[in-house]
């Protein structure tokens, strides 16, 4: 069964605890991870084989924000398989984040904080900038670039014997304030990480519109609060050992905050386990985690028009063709 795993620039955190979970699930899959620097990529897979040393572990190296590699990989991809079962889109970047203080002391005083805490709703802003090809990078690597990868993969997904499916890991922090179909790929706003999850929901929705009669499904994650390396590229390091006894103890009054990466990474295998047929494409699936430490995962609605995911995903078609037209010599 093979399995592939994207990250951004090393399989750590959520990615390298999902692909340990998966091999303890099944041990026979074929698990494919994806990474921006090969060394990484390699010592990533030498730390999985270390646990499961028995584990068909390859990799491939790839660049989400780069639509040449992800032309190429995804080439390189139908060389070597035949299908795919699973694909975990889990590459994600949030540039430059700023917390804002005074929005912060303003939820304290309002009731609001816990709110802000677990969505950073008000409080969290990032810097982005545009890549070589000209896309705004948060947009390119945590939705085009995956986008136009599952696009050059559907002879992989679509219309084969067993069903495939996609599981993207979004966020609680998606909403549909920071989003707009004006300016889809956020170059105007602030909340670029926030504008990208959302769009990856809305994106999830109409593929299941356009593939579930070829036995392609998609479904949306979302790990909560983890504390990996992009999480702690928001504060300090030292304001971090302050506030994680805060944060143990915020756990006990919201499910959201799993933090450590084999938690947020329940609803990546509970989807792992279910047959996708039988399950809602309007529903986020949450990892969670009790106060008491236990992990469950709660689906929830997904907020959004679907006349606007119809909308943006004819938008997406169309950047792909204005896009693609440059990267001729690496279509087939």
């Amino acid at each position: 069964r093979p399995a592939l795993q994207l990250t951004r620039s090393r399989c750590s955190g959520v990615g390298l605890a999902l692909c340990r979970r998966l091999l303890e699930e099944d041990g026979r899959i074929h698990l494919c991870i994806t990474c921006r620097n090969a060394q990484k990529s390699e010592a990533t897979r030498d730390l999985i084989l270390a646990t499961h040393p028995t584990a068909r572990v390859s990799t491939v190296e790839l660049d989400l924000g780069d639509l040449a590699s992800v032309l190429r990989v995804a080439r390189e991809l139908r060389r070597r398989f035949q299908h795919l079962d699973f694909v975990y889109l889990n590459a994600g970047i949030m540039p430059n984040p700023h917390v804002n203080i005074k929005a912060l002391w303003h939820g304290f005083l309002t009731g609001k904080v816990l709110h802000m805490l677990t969505t950073a709703e008000g409080i969290m802003t990032q810097t982005d900038r545009l890549n070589g090809d000209g896309l705004q990078e948060v947009f390119a690597t945590n939705l085009f670039g995956h986008f136009i990868l599952v696009r050059q993969l559907e002879s992989l997904l679509c219309g084969n014997e067993k069903p495939s499916r996609l599981i993207w890991t979004s966020s609680s922090n998606a909403r549909e304030s920071a989003f707009s179909l004006s300016d889809y790929q956020h170059a105007k706003g602030q909340e670029a990480y926030s504008s990208s999850k959302y769009a990856t929901d809305l994106t999830s929705v109409v593929l299941n519109k356009k593939f579930n009669k070829q036995g392609l499904y998609s479904s949306v994650v979302c790990p909560g609060l983890v504390m990996t390396n992009m999480t702690y590229g928001i504060l300090p390091f030292f304001l971090w050992k302050l506030l994680m006894p805060i944060m143990w103890l915020i756990r006990f009054f919201t499910k959201t905050y799993t933090l450590t990466p084999y938690n947020g990474t329940e609803a990546h295998v509970w989807l792992f386990k279910q047959k996708p047929e039988y399950l809602d494409a309007l529903v986020k699936y949450h990892s969670c985690t009790s106060g008491l430490g236990k992990s469950y995962v709660e689906p929830r609605k997904i907020d959004m028009d679907e006349e606007t995911a119809e909308k943006f995903y004819q938008k997406l078609l169309e950047l792909e063709k204005q896009t693609l037209e440059r990267y001729s010599d690496l279509l087939d």
